[in-house]
């Protein structure tokens, strides 16, 4: 079976504080069940590939209505014994 993990940055973001757009796709993500990891450089989660693909969509397109300039989204795929 396969697992995915995406990384997502959010711009503009504010070092210290999360700004709307931030905000706004972490709770896409999170409204779809994800648990997301928020780090300093990005935000993660990990699921399999269709609700990661329904969280790609769904983060992008609140973050940006929300007042995004750029949504920078990297996803990597592994194999799960």
């Amino acid at each position: 079976m396969e697992a995915y993990r995406v990384e997502f940055l959010v711009e503009p973001f504010t070092e210290g504080t999360i700004g709307p757009p931030v905000a706004a796709g972490i709770r896409a993500v999170e409204e779809l069940g994800f648990t997301p990891e928020v780090g300093a450089f990005g935000t993660t989660i990990e699921g399999d590939q269709e609700p990661i693909s329904d969280a790609i969509a769904a983060l992008a397109v609140k973050a940006m209505d929300a007042g995004a300039t750029r949504v920078s989204i990297q996803i990597t795929r592994s194999d799960r014994s």
